[in-house]
């Protein structure tokens, strides 16, 4: 009988010790902090049971694919998104109209070089705003690089060669964007840097952690270089740029061809999708959360930024179906033309000064569809303190990173004193596989991790529409 009582003693207590975790983690929270943990909780269960994003984005990826600014597919996506948001039940839905750039791809690009007696193709595409080869292709030797500064010391010695930029990620930063960020200089300055001593072209490594045989595209620009210095640029694989670099040693005089058929069209109509939740208290504030609806046309968009799309639009859907009354609007925005102008942005801005709206906040998301991480903050001290208080409620959803930082390129032009922008970071550890792409399609997007990251958005701006709003509004 001793023994079946000390048994019973000794389960009692690790059951009891079992417990105590839990009781801890809830300790040090106000009662205020526990109604908003309460709603945090109850914002993810809606998500993980009953999101819409994934579904949302298979329709958007699946059945219109690539959506570069200009073309037939961005036109069908602003519709689609108008449609989807009046789905939803947004209170208002509206199209701004903007004039976005029209650059097409045409054929596939190609690439080759001989050496030792062997011709090796290599994965190739022309970058945005590149102009076309001459027809018949470029054929020069190449002048291997590592940076704009090398480039420019060659002078020159540029003219009538390929200058090939070779810089790769820094492997070492754990922030992969930090990694582009040291690189993305190279394909973006590159031809204008070139152009002006007389170079036939210019190749550039593609921005990647990964070696492997995808080339990806993003924009370049000529900057002041006048248009007969011009010339044609575009991206490599990151595998074929270590197979040419390796050559080049072997033989520093072997001669690169490449062709595309690229060219800028006229400036075309386009819009971008606005839709929103009117304030229940102080309307006249404005909470703006969105992504850009533009993409790429290599693939399908998905994490670039179709995730950032549908997880937007999802924070409406959530509030709604949980009977969640901002106190201020609740703005959703569809970005047109973030990938090569922002001209979407710039038109938002310029119309919200226009009419003389109240921002108070912003959240971004275009970093992918990955697990989420945080949030990075550009605030002024005092509201970048209280979204860090907010940590105790956050971290338990594996939101541990709220830092400083940029919050996203289609809304920092709202940026103000008094303006609260964030932008939503989720691991960036695979980004760089897909980013611009043939391989950003939606097979490439968990379901799970793209539904936390609705969750994830929707929390931080019931904290904020909860906190940061003002009775007084703050001019803009």
């Amino acid at each position: 009988m001793k023994k079946i009582l000390l048994f019973l003693a000794i389960s009692m207590y690790i059951v009891s010790c079992s417990k105590k975790p839990e009781k801890i983690a809830k300790t040090g929270l106000s009662n205020e902090e526990k109604k908003d943990s309460t709603s945090i909780k109850t914002l993810f269960n809606s998500a993980l049971t009953d999101g819409k994003s994934y579904e949302w984005l298979r329709d958007l990826t699946q059945n219109i694919g690539g959506r570069l600014s200009g073309s037939p597919e961005a036109a069908e996506a602003v519709e689609w998104g108008a449609k989807l948001m009046k789905n939803v039940g947004l209170d208002s839905v509206w199209l701004q109209p903007v004039m976005v750039p029209h650059w097409v791809r045409g054929e596939k690009e190609i690439a080759t070089y001989t050496t030792n007696g062997a011709q090796k193709n290599v994965p190739i595409c022309a970058l945005g705003f590149s102009i076309a080869t001459p027809k018949t292709g470029v054929l020069a030797e190449v002048l291997e690089v590592s940076s704009l500064e090398e480039a420019t010391k060659l002078g020159n010695k540029m003219e009538g060669k390929i200058v090939f930029f070779n810089r790769p990620f820094d492997d070492t930063l754990i922030n992969t964007f930090r990694a582009y960020g040291g690189c993305v200089d190279q394909r973006v300055q590159g031809a204008a840097i070139c152009g002006k001593f007389g170079a036939k072209g210019v190749i550039v490594r593609s921005m990647t952690n990964s070696i492997d045989d995808f080339p990806h595209t993003g924009t370049m620009s000529y900057g002041n270089l006048p248009k007969d210095k011009y010339i044609p640029a575009a991206a490599i694989s990151s595998k074929a740029a270590n197979i040419l670099s390796d050559d080049l040693k072997k033989n520093p005089n072997l001669k690169f061809y490449f062709k595309q058929n690229c060219k800028t069209l006229p400036d075309a109509p386009s819009f971008n999708v606005v839709g929103e939740i009117k304030g229940s208290e102080t309307p006249e504030n404005i909470f703006i959360v969105g992504g850009h609806l533009d993409s790429w046309d290599l693939g399908e968009g998905a994490h670039d930024d179709g995730t950032g799309i549908v997880q937007s639009l999802e924070v409406a859907y959530l509030f709604k179906k949980n009977n969640i009354k901002p106190k201020n609007t609740l703005r959703v925005v569809f970005f047109m033309n973030e990938e090569n102008g922002t001209r979407g942005a710039k038109k938002y801005a310029e119309l919200a000064k226009q009419n003389k709206e109240i921002h108070i906040g912003g959240l971004e998301s275009d970093a992918g569809g990955h697990t989420p991480r945080g949030f990075s903050i550009d605030a002024n001290t005092v509201n970048t303190k209280l979204l860090q208080s907010w940590k105790k409620l956050l971290s338990p959803y594996g939101l541990h990173d709220l830092d400083k930082g940029g919050s996203g390129a289609d809304i920092s032009p709202l940026k103000g004193k008094n303006v609260t922008l964030v932008g939503y970071r989720p691991d960036s550890q695979r980004y760089f596989d897909y980013h611009h792409t043939s391989r950003d399609t939606f097979d490439k997007v968990n379901k799970r991790e793209l539904e936390l990251g609705s969750a994830s958005m929707a929390s931080i701006i019931y904290l904020m529409d909860k906190y940061l709003y003002n009775n007084t509004p703050v001019k803009p």
